[in-house]
């Protein structure tokens, strides 16, 4: 390291900070250590929230990612209910909401996303809910209880976990989607529809290509959402799920260059070199975004990301620098139904399905380059992709095609 690190703060302690933290310790780093949270709870599992916790098959000890003894083991100050209102790069010190002030040696932002609200008349009214907090979960939870129709704005992951956790219950559920399938920005029109086909098997209704004018009400509480051709349908309950912006806006403040989330080198440095970001809220080079839209830079909004995020960087303040070159991957449990994700699809990249068994798995090529594999109810084809993906091994679309090709052998030669 150039210059002694003796206090690293981390801002932000969702999965990426967590997890920067924790490996710092691992990796020898034997300075100050804070970590600052503005939730007053322990860190703890967000994907959960929407599934498992939601349908009580975990409570919230069972999200938390260590208990609370793990952080004074490590000697990790763990600054709970705490905002951060600036940072100040010239002194290396950040003002918290209450005029207090912490000084850095390096400074890690991994202020994490929040949801995209719905911009229409009526998400005040009691019943209009959004889905990303612990509080949220707890607040979801007692109003299903009292429901029996339920819309759902926005047919994403939050939205169909939600909509699938619902419908087991045997509540009315309708889900309002502005695309015209389901997780459209995520996965192929083959698994969108194997999920749609999914979900309307259970009961869910859709309604797609269609947008939210209004959240009506009577007497303070959510009775319909008017879709934007007239139409008021009934609802108890109401959840938006339209997606997450970065926050970015400390880092902005504080003149970091800044476009959708905060811009960091493959090193995962800011332009300022006391301070980096990771996580959600973190804009990066990555090879697997080669030839997308919006070119090889990007945000992830993924566990793994945060994950292998927070090791990198912590391997980087330690002594052990390498550019970050995690494949990325993700799930979501969706009913009785497991999606895993290898890769990084875009939405002209061309789809091979590969049929075994029960489930199936769509490869995407950009190309003629495999870029994404997206596997329903087949873990194994996603693990070899993830290992194909790692080491750019070539395979052709007639491989993945064929299921009695062996992937596995492929990924691991």
């Amino acid at each position: 390291m150039s210059e002694p690190m003796n206090r690293i703060v981390i801002v932000g302690a969702g999965q990426a900070g967590f997890q920067a933290a924790a490996s710092l310790r691992e990796a020898g780093y034997a300075g100050s250590l804070t970590l600052i949270g503005e939730e007053a709870a322990l860190p703890y599992q967000r994907p959960p929230l929407s599934k498992a916790y939601l349908a009580g098959k975990t409570d919230a000890r069972g999200l938390l990612l260590r208990q609370d003894s793990f952080f004074a083991e490590h000697a990790i100050l763990h600054r709970a209910g705490t905002r951060v209102a600036a940072i100040d790069r010239a002194s290396r010190s950040l003002r918290l909401a209450d005029g207090e002030r912490i000084a850095y040696d390096h400074l890690i932002l991994a202020t994490g996303t929040r949801n995209r609200p719905l911009p229409v008349p009526g998400t005040e009214l009691a019943g209009v809910r959004q889905l990303r907090s612990l509080d949220d979960a707890d607040g979801l939870r007692a109003a299903i209880e009292g429901a029996q129709r339920i819309i759902v704005v926005g047919a994403g992951f939050i939205g169909l976990e939600f909509a699938a956790v619902c419908a087991g219950r045997g509540l009315s559920v309708t889900v309002i989607e502005a695309a015209d399938r389901v997780m459209a920005r995520a996965v192929s029109p083959e698994t969108s529809e194997a999920f749609r086909a999914f979900h309307e098997e259970a009961g869910v209704t859709f309604l797609f290509g269609a947008g939210v004018s209004a959240i009506e009400g009577e007497g303070g509480k959510v009775s319909a959402v008017r879709t934007a051709d007239g139409r008021s349908l009934p609802a108890d309950l109401v959840l938006v799920g339209i997606g997450v912006v970065p926050n970015q806006e400390l880092a902005e403040a504080a003149d970091l260059p800044v476009r959708d989330g905060i811009e960091v080198d493959a090193f995962l440095a800011t332009s300022d070199p006391a301070i980096s970001s990771i996580g959600d809220c973190a804009r990066f080079p990555t090879r697997f975004a080669s030839g997308m839209p919006g070119g090889d830079r990007l945000r992830i909004e993924s566990v793994q990301n945060a994950v292998d995020q927070g090791r990198c960087l912590a391997a980087r303040l330690t002594g052990r620098p390498s550019a970050y070159d995690a494949v990325p991957w993700f799930w979501s449990d969706q009913g009785p139904r497991k999606l895993q994700i290898a890769g990084l699809a875009a939405p002209g990249d061309a789809s091979v399905v590969r049929r075994t068994g029960a489930g199936f798995s769509v490869f995407r090529f950009r190309d003629g380059t495999l870029s994404a594999v997206e596997s329903v109810d087949r873990a194994a084809d996603h693990m070899a992709a993830r290992r194909l993906l790692a080491a750019a091994k070539t395979v052709t679309p007639e491989q993945a095609a064929d299921p009695d090709f062996d992937l596995k052998a492929l990924a691991t030669r």
